[in-house]
């Protein structure tokens, strides 16, 4: 079949996803799995081997991802239930001071979001923004904007979150690497997103009122009910919320601030060890082997839900069947988000099969642009177009993976790669990003001055995040 026809097929595949998605409202996986039936009988795959290439396609994927993002959901269900975001984000308020509340906030929604998934995040978070927003009588925007967006940044870059990890098992980048030269990438996007907030919160937007009398409580008359933002008062430190709430005698204690930073940290740094170990020490080394098996991201996270399990819930009162229990209820929310990955593998597999990823990899190649440059635009484009971060991670692998393994990329090289999809995802979150709905309505935004700032904040820190990736090629 020609090159042309190939493409023709790949284009009407691709935009038959989006209408499934976006007009028709069936549910991600569904229409990934339809989508790549009706490709691979488009491109040719046989009919006998239509199965097998689909049974291939997930497996593959799943074998990598799957037990991942499970424990790493495991980690933010045990985090969130035993307290410990709650009490780390108060602990990160009383270090920064009442002044630097919004910087606390979004060094909390930094941290804990690399755990825990975005929307729980949000969850668990905003009614602590919420908190000092009526106690300093700022404008919620102030504290909830850079937080929110910090967590999103985590979500698009790194892993455990499933775009990330789906996205390093299609296209052969370390998770290692992707941590370690994500981290600080994703820092500085976070730090810019917290200064660019802070200029696009200067002005005042309008407020829905039901959101307002839940933060501020219901305006007193003559107080200017109409406006859409609450006065600034002089006294206005946060000191009501800067004192974590002190348990009653029948409570169990919150965990510490360091526990919880130890128990988020210790995953990363298992990992980050077992890559410095692979490219530093000798083969054959038994210290090499040792570090090399704990860095392997499923059996980190092993570890860490092994921790979290007994110093947030033994330790503290929990018996064996509520641990069990706690485990057991983050899996439902992640059962669809790990079966639309693989629907995703499958996806790109039907892709290879059927010779439309050579075709997609000559005309990319054609157009001079450097892979990087290709993976952050590709990523971008369908976030732009269908919404989810996950999805067009997931997606870009697929439409990528024949050109990148045809152009012999180092490992460092593919994980920069994968970095600069995660910039993609990142930006442009509008009307059709289920989290631009969820930021929006909690924090009583009204469309346009959600996209006025949210939008606006999320597609400035992906710009960031791309170039970071791109200075960083020439080094690796």
């Amino acid at each position: 079949m020609s090159h042309s026809a190939l493409l023709t097929i790949a284009v009407a595949g691709v935009a038959t996803l989006l209408l499934l998605i976006l007009k028709a409202k069936v549910q991600p996986f569904v229409a990934l799995v339809v989508v790549s039936v009706g490709v691979a009988l488009a491109a040719g795959v046989p009919a006998a081997d239509l199965v097998k290439t689909i049974e291939d396609g997930m497996g593959a994927t799943l074998g990598h991802i799957a037990t991942i993002i499970a424990l790493g959901a495991m980690i933010g269900r045990i985090v969130e239930l035993s307290g410990g975001a709650h009490a780390f984000a108060y602990a990160l308020i009383e270090k920064f001071g009442s002044r630097r509340t919004p910087l606390a906030l979004t060094v909390a929604g930094f941290v804990l979001g690399i755990p825990v998934f975005f929307e729980v995040g949000l969850i668990i978070l905003m009614p602590i923004a919420y908190g000092v927003a009526r106690a300093s009588r700022k404008p919620l925007l102030v504290y909830a904007l850079p937080m929110g967006a910090a967590m999103l940044t985590v979500h698009a870059f790194l892993p455990p979150h499933p775009g990330a990890v789906a996205v390093a098992a299609t296209i052969g980048a370390s998770q290692g690497l992707m941590l370690l030269l994500g981290l600080p990438v994703t820092a500085v996007v976070a730090l810019v997103g917290f200064l660019v907030s802070r200029r696009l919160t200067r002005r005042e937007y309008p407020m829905d009122p039901a959101v307002r009398a839940e933060v501020y409580g219901e305006p007193e008359a003559g107080s200017g009910a109409g406006s859409s933002e609450p006065t600034v008062s002089d006294g206005g430190h946060a000191t009501a919320v800067l004192t974590r709430p002190a348990p009653s005698g029948t409570e169990v204690r919150p965990p510490s601030f360091g526990m919880v930073l130890a128990l988020i940290v210790t995953p990363i740094l298992l990992i980050l060890l077992g890559t410095i170990s692979q490219n530093t020490l000798a083969e054959g080394s038994a210290l090499r082997g040792v570090l090399t098996v704990l860095g392997a991201p499923m059996v980190a996270l092993l570890i860490d839900v092994a921790l979290c399990g007994w110093l947030l819930g033994a330790r503290r009162g929990w018996d064996r069947s509520r641990i069990a229990e706690v485990m057991g209820s983050a899996l439902p929310p992640v059962a669809m988000v790990i079966l639309v990955a693989g629907a995703g593998g499958v996806f790109g597999k039907v892709l290879v099969a059927g010779g439309i990823g050579d075709a997609i990899a000559d005309v990319l190649e054609r157009t001079g642009l450097p892979v990087l440059l290709l993976a952050f635009l590709t990523s971008l484009a369908l976030r732009a177009a269908q919404g989810s971060a996950t999805v067009a991670l997931i997606t870009t692998a697929g439409i990528l993976t024949p050109l990148l393994h045809r152009a012999d990329l180092s490992t460092a090289q593919l994980s920069l790669v994968a970095l600069a999809m995660g910039a993609g995802a990142l930006a442009l979150s509008h009307i059709n990003d289920a989290g631009y709905w969820m930021f929006t309505k909690l924090a009583g935004l009204d469309v346009a001055s959600g996209l006025r700032t949210w939008t606006v904040l999320t597609t400035v820190m992906g710009c960031t995040g791309f170039a970071l990736t791109a200075a960083l090629w020439p080094l690796v």
